[in-house]
């Protein structure tokens, strides 16, 4: 017990130290899952173990942080924290996400070099063996583009907060010199730039970054409105489509259910039981090209009740995949 508590007092720590802004205690209740008290008892102790703490008004509201973070000493990774940073550059090499892949491999360079040779000496052999215990299952599925040029460019300009200018190889106009403000990039199956078109006044769009050719940063101001959300924009979508948006009611079986409660179709989902065992999933979303194409997947398990036009959809493909294999 008290090995725990020490161990949540150096968790508290390090995300102060991690924060140039601070932590307040309403964060500190948050992130620690614990009662505001608690939360004021494990900030006192991390005062008394790190004197170099500081408070910072911010108004009313008060925010804690440690501005030399800490020594090494307590900063030592874990075994099973190596393995998730290599698991997760190699599952990023596989989809052909190479670019951030090697940001990885580099972030996991500098914490080994950054850790006491006694240290690594002890850690080595648990991460031999986690690291040839587990791998990688790769996916069928397109690997998404990645251009270190075509990454750098836009993430420059989204830091600078600054416009582009590249041809676009996609569209009605293959070819088209585009400017754009960017918003943010979505990663997934295929990679976007979530971007508006300079001056045209029609809010964002997905532009694949795989047929963005000569981008350049133009030094025009061009940042995002403040109330844009990336996540929120991503939320609308079922994947990376974005198009009509609908509200949408599936009915799984009863002898689908168990999957249905451990799946999540979307970020903003809700489930409801039902009386012969079924679950019953609501939400709002665009994208009903890629939900016909996923809830192919459930076969018999599940039933679309609306919207219509995904009804339609399925309908559709359907016919489209039957009238192809007829012929052979």
């Amino acid at each position: 017990m008290r090995h725990e508590k020490g161990a949540r007092l150096l968790e508290l720590a390090r995300l102060m130290a991690a924060s140039a802004e601070g932590v307040t205690l309403d964060e500190i209740t948050e992130r620690m899952a614990v009662g505001r008290r608690t939360a004021e008892r494990m900030r006192d102790a991390v005062r008394d173990l790190f004197p170099a703490m500081e408070e910072v008004e911010e108004g009313i509201t008060k925010r804690f942080r440690i501005p030399g973070g800490l020594d090494g000493l307590f900063q030592v990774p874990t075994a099973e924290e190596m393995t998730a940073l290599s698991a997760a550059a190699e599952m990023m090499d596989r989809q052909g996400s190479g670019a951030r892949a090697a940001a990885l491999r580099s972030l996991e360079q500098k914490v080994l070099s950054a850790t006491r040779a006694a240290a690594r000496r002890r850690l080595a052999p648990d991460l031999e063996a986690l690291l040839q215990a587990e791998a990688v299952a790769v996916q069928a599925g397109p690997r998404p583009f990645e251009d270190d040029r075509v990454l750098a460019a836009v993430r420059e300009a989204l830091k600078s907060l600054s416009t582009i200018r590249f041809r676009y190889e996609g569209g009605s106009q293959p070819g088209r010199t585009r400017e754009v403000t960017p918003y943010g990039i979505l990663f997934g199956r295929s990679n976007y730039l979530v971007a508006e078109e300079w001056g045209a006044g029609t809010g964002p769009r997905n532009w694949r970054l795989d047929r963005i050719q000569d981008v350049e940063i133009t030094g025009r101001a061009g940042g995002k409105p403040e109330s844009f959300s990336l996540q929120a924009y991503a939320d609308e979508s079922f994947g990376i489509y974005q198009d009509d948006t609908h509200d949408v009611v599936l009915r799984i079986l009863p002898h689908g259910a168990d999957d249905a409660r451990r799946w999540r179709f979307h970020a903003r989902q809700k489930l409801e039981e039902q009386a012969d065992g079924g679950v019953i999933v609501r939400f709002r979303s665009s994208g009903m090209r890629e939900l016909a194409w996923h809830l192919f997947t459930w076969q018999d398990k599940a039933q679309v009740i609306e919207p219509q036009a995904l009804k339609d959809m399925m309908a559709s493909e359907l016919e489209i995949a039957t009238r192809t294999h007829v012929r052979f």
